[in-house]
């Protein structure tokens, strides 16, 4: 990445393209630079068709100025570039990888190790706190949540969860995953980090993007880094913490029909949904293992085999 972008001075505001050695990639980022010393990094479009949360730091990006900071934001609006530009949903045009699967990376990979060894060894030295912008993917429904690493050191551990408790949802999770996503990774490392999930079937609104915003703008301002006046508590006031997530994927390939929708709640036993075969039979029923709530699942008629079918966060006791 150019020097000169990242040393942005104080008072200053500079866009430019973090350049990913070997594919050769260019990943658009803006550098917001206040009066402080503490830096935010947000990054969007790790999967290329979750809209929502790219359109959301493409306009962060242009809003936010030095004169509301005290501090520094770096903004990473689209990391799967080639995906984006070709439609390919979660996976990297070239080599078909979840870039969320891959981080750190590594230089001598193929073109996702790559993208990830580029933001994992340019764009998180320099960050204090990290946010990741998700949503559910082009044939995903879901219902808003947030994401933290409760594997991490302790004091992340708390700092992560304070930044989630400023998001507008009533669901938090707590991840036992400690590898392969980017917000997992950087916690890992020392960097409070959260992922925002909200909208999803590769459609985004005006609504949700607005959302996105207001949530990045509370967190930096319960961060001290957005000296902003004006921006209103968190409305929700009671948040509901899943320790335990289960995610299900398809034994079989074929055409899925789910029994509920996300975010509604279900008991251990009930049908959660089945895959039928061409002619309209059944070929596999999935029921509950636990109480539990829908966090997303495929809406698609399509579900594909050892693909992504239904995760749900388990009723706490």
């Amino acid at each position: 990445m150019s020097t000169e972008i990242l040393n942005a001075r104080k008072g200053e505001k500079k866009s430019g393209f973090l350049k990913v050695p070997g594919c050769g990639y260019e990943l658009p980022v803006t550098v917001i630079r206040g009066d402080g010393e503490k830096t935010a990094l947000i990054t969007a479009g790790i999967h290329s068709a979750e809209y929502v949360g790219i359109q959301a730091a493409i306009e962060l990006a242009e809003e936010l100025s030095p004169e509301q900071l005290s501090g520094r934001v770096i903004v990473a609006p689209l990391v799967n570039v080639s995906g984006f530009a070709r439609r390919t949903m979660s996976m990297v045009y070239e080599d078909g990888k979840n870039l969320n699967r891959e981080f750190p990376g590594k230089p001598e990979g193929t073109a996702a190790d790559q993208i990830c060894y580029a933001i994992a060894s340019e764009l998180f030295p320099e960050a204090d706190y990290y946010m990741d912008l998700h949503s559910g993917d082009g044939y995903e429904e879901m219902c808003s949540y947030v994401y933290y690493v409760g594997a991490a050191e302790e004091k992340i551990r708390r700092r992560s969860l304070e930044m989630a408790r400023q998001v507008e949802s009533g669901y938090l999770v707590e991840s036992g995953c400690t590898t392969g996503g980017a917000y997992n990774y950087a916690s890992m490392t020392g960097i409070p980090s959260i992922l925002i999930e909200r909208g999803g079937r590769g459609l985004w609104s005006r609504d949700e993007v607005e959302l996105d915003k207001r949530d990045i703008r509370r967190i930096l301002k319960h961060l001290g880094i957005l000296k902003e006046d004006g921006i209103p508590e968190n409305p929700v006031k009671e948040q509901l913490v899943f320790h335990q997530v289960v995610y299900e994927h398809a034994p079989e390939g074929g055409c899925w029909y789910p029994a509920f929708r996300a975010g509604e709640w279900f008991r251990k036993g009930d049908v959660l949904g089945e895959i039928r075969d061409y002619f309209g039979k059944p070929v596999f029923v999935y029921r509950a293992e636990s109480d539990g709530m829908i966090l997303y699942q495929t809406v698609s008629l399509t579900v594909v085999k050892g693909g992504p079918m239904v995760a749900y966060g388990v009723r706490p006791e």
